[in-house]
Formats: C-alpha cells, sequence, structure tokens
C-alpha cells in the first residue's frame, strides 16, 4: 500500500470514529432535554478524538502547547453561547447562529496572535464564564418540545466534525500546536445544536440547551489546563486521560447535585 493511499485510509478511519461520537452525543442532546443534554454537549465529544489523533501523530510536547492554546479559547465558546442565547430569543436561525459563529472566529483570531501561559489561561476563563453564567441564568428553564429527527440530520452531524477532524489531523504538521488547539476547539457539537434544533423547535429552547451548558463548559475548561498539566509532565497518554477523567468527573457531580436540589424541593 503507498504512503499516500495509506494516509487517506488512516485518515477517514479517523473522521468516521469522531463523527460516531459527535452523533451519539446530540441525538442523546435531543432526548434528554436541555439540563442533560447540556453535560453531554460539553463532553470533549469533539475536542477529544481530534486530540486523540493528534497525539498519534505527535509528541507529548505538542499536545501540551495545543492545549495551552485551546485553554483560552474555551473563553471565546461561552461568549458564543452567550451571543447565540440572547439572539436567539427574538431572531432567526441565521442572525443568531451567524452571529455567534462570528464571535467565536473574531475572539479566536485576536487570542492567537498572544502567547497564553497556563495562569493566564486559566485567568480568561474565569473572567469570561463570571460574565456569562450570570447573563445566561435566565434562560435555562424552557420545557423541550418533542424533536422529529430528519434524514439529513446524522449525516450532516457526522460532516461536520469529519471535517474538523480532517482539518486537524491533515494540517497540524505545518501549522504547529497553536493552530491546531485552536481549530481542534471549534464548537462542533453547539453549532449542530443550533443549525439543526434551532428551525425545528424554535429558539428559547434551543438557547436553553446552550445556556445549561456553562456549567459544564468551565469544566472543559478545566480538564484542558489538566490536560496540558498532565501531557508536559507525564505523556500524552497521561494527560489525555487525566483530562477525559475531569470533564467526566466534573458533569457527573453537576447531574448529582442537580438531582440532589430538584428532590429537595418535591420533598
Amino acid at each position: 500500500m503507498s504512503p499516500d493511499l495509506h494516509f487517506i485510509l488512516f485518515l477517514l478511519l479517523r473522521m468516521a470514529i469522531a463523527a460516531a461520537f459527535v452523533v451519539t452525543a446530540s441525538i442523546i442532546t435531543e432526548r434528554a432535554g436541555p439540563v442533560i443534554g447540556a453535560l453531554v454537549a460539553t463532553l470533549p465529544v469533539s475536542a477529544g478524538p481530534s486530540y486523540v489523533f493528534l497525539a498519534l501523530d505527535h509528541d507529548a510536547a505538542f499536545i501540551a502547547q495545543g492545549a495551552l492554546a485551546s485553554l483560552p479559547i474555551n473563553a471565546a465558546t461561552i461568549f458564543m453561547c452567550l451571543t447565540y442565547v440572547v439572539l436567539a430569543q427574538r431572531h432567526s436561525l441565521l442572525v443568531s447562529c451567524g452571529s455567534a459563529v462570528a464571535i467565536w472566529i473574531a475572539l479566536a483570531s485576536i487570542m492567537r496572535q498572544f502567547a497564553w501561559p497556563l495562569t493566564a489561561g486559566l485567568a480568561a476563563n474565569l473572567i469570561a464564564f463570571a460574565i456569562c453564567i450570570p447573563l445566561l441564568a435566565g434562560y435555562r428553564h424552557v420545557k423541550m418540545p418533542l424533536v422529529t429527527r430528519r434524514w439529513y440530520d446524522v449525516p450532516m452531524r457526522a460532516a461536520l466534525v469529519a471535517t474538523l477532524v480532517a482539518i486537524v489531523v491533515s494540517t497540524s504538521g505545518w501549522v504547529g500546536p497553536r493552530i491546531s488547539g485552536i481549530i481542534a476547539l471549534y464548537p462542533v457539537v453547539f453549532t449542530s445544536i443550533m443549525v439543526i434544533l434551532h428551525p425545528r423547535i424554535g429558539g428559547p429552547p434551543t438557547a436553553a440547551v446552550l445556556a445549561n451548558s456553562a456549567w459544564g463548559l468551565l469544566g472543559f475548561g478545566m480538564a484542558i489546563a489538566v490536560m496540558h498539566v498532565g501531557a508536559a509532565n507525564s505523556g500524552s497518554a497521561i494527560g489525555l486521560s487525566m483530562g477525559l477523567a475531569t470533564c467526566i468527573v466534573w458533569n457527573l457531580t453537576l447531574w448529582w447535585n442537580g438531582r440532589r436540589k430538584r428532590l429537595a424541593a418535591a420533598s
């Protein structure tokens, strides 16, 4: 088998694996309601596979540097969510989603101009979430209507994440860890939720999923920081495992705390 054919086949396999993760997570999001759906959406179902595939091609230093570049981008994502949530109450998908994506691109473009040490990246996240979480709180409690899936939903989600993985993997060798870390953190899951659910059930219920994602996204930022520290000190496998474990423990804690509050209110 020629090297080019081997690369193409391996790339297609990576794209298929990543697409399967995102499709599964987004289907759960539709069926479980905005709270559980938000917790699933903030698991590393898109960035995780991208970083795993980067780790197969590059050393631990590359992963650690990529995580440093990803950390402030998580702050850009929460501002993207806030933009969509506010606009989706009254405006169309094109205006709401288009503006949100434009905000993410603009902030990511600004952030890539600087070298972000760990402390600065954490500070950016803390400031961003301190601003956005209170502003999103009033949009969280909306009943999720029944969603009727259409034939193109799954292929579109799969195509979105597969394209992202293809870009990250195929360009990482010449764009370097900083740009790879930024691209890997593009919020594919959130974008697909906007594009698929907004025309189907309306802006406010779709916005509720993103509004409920704020606390989970904060944990995702911490997981990126943990991944950086783990990869820098113990290698890629340890770093990636520590980051995933941080996400899972954080989201399970959020779920348990929410369930405890509901039970207390019911009694």
